[in-house]
């Protein structure tokens, strides 16, 4: 194992080589020891804020869903409705509650690929005074991982999904790419608090409140 050590901006970094490391402890990469400094950057909201925000991402959802009606519903009978409403009625709770799981299953993945330990870095569990759940890195990543991260889940489970409505004329797939897109509102949140983070800085989570710490 050889160290060498360098300066990082305000870090002292030590790099150890590993021959053989991967994400559950077999892919190669270079372990980065980071002795991060005391000074720190807290970017956080409040609880009332967040949901206020996220109910604002309510308008471009909804402006979603009516240029797919005014595209698809002159296409199809009236009884595709009732048949759509009874269905998703049915299956509504057990495909939000496993897209929740799915949503931060895939933070988690994303996040676990910069990490030095992968996925036992992670951690899940809920906020339960906001009755949110969450996934949290042990360690702090750089800025553009900690973004790629945060979207992630807006992307597989609610833009995907959306544009493949708007070319398919699934409702199903419409409804679902809009449930996820708005269930990804506190993630836009942290993107927005970030918009003025260098992509190299260093981006810890914030233990208990929805944001993170900032070292740069």
């Amino acid at each position: 194992m050889i160290f060498s050590n360098f300066p990082l901006g305000n870090l002292r970094v030590k790099v150890a080589e590993y021959p053989i490391i991967r994400l559950f402890g077999r892919t190669p990469f270079k372990l980065l020891n980071m002795e991060l400094s005391t000074e720190k950057r807290e970017l956080t909201v409040s609880a009332k804020r967040a949901n206020i925000v996220a109910l604002l991402f309510l308008i471009p959802i909804i402006i979603l869903g009516i240029g797919f009606l005014l595209v698809w519903a002159p296409h199809l009978p009236k009884e595709a409705f009732k048949n759509l409403f009874l269905d998703w009625g049915f299956w509504f709770l057990p495909i939000l509650i496993g897209g929740i799981v799915v949503h931060e299953l895939i933070h988690g993945l994303t996040w676990a690929l910069f990490t030095s330990r992968g996925f036992r870095s992670i951690r899940f569990g809920i906020l339960w005074k906001m009755f949110t759940p969450y996934c949290h890195s042990k360690e702090a990543l750089k800025a553009w991982q900690y973004r790629l991260g945060a979207i992630m889940p807006a992307i597989v489970l609610g833009f995907i999904p959306v544009i493949a409505a708007y070319f398919t004329g699934s409702f199903g797939l419409m409804g679902f790419g809009m449930i996820f897109t708005l269930a990804a509102g506190g993630d836009f949140l942290i993107l927005w608090l970030l918009r003025k983070t260098p992509k190299e800085a260093l981006v810890e989570d914030h233990p208990s409140k929805p944001g993170c710490y900032v070292y740069e």
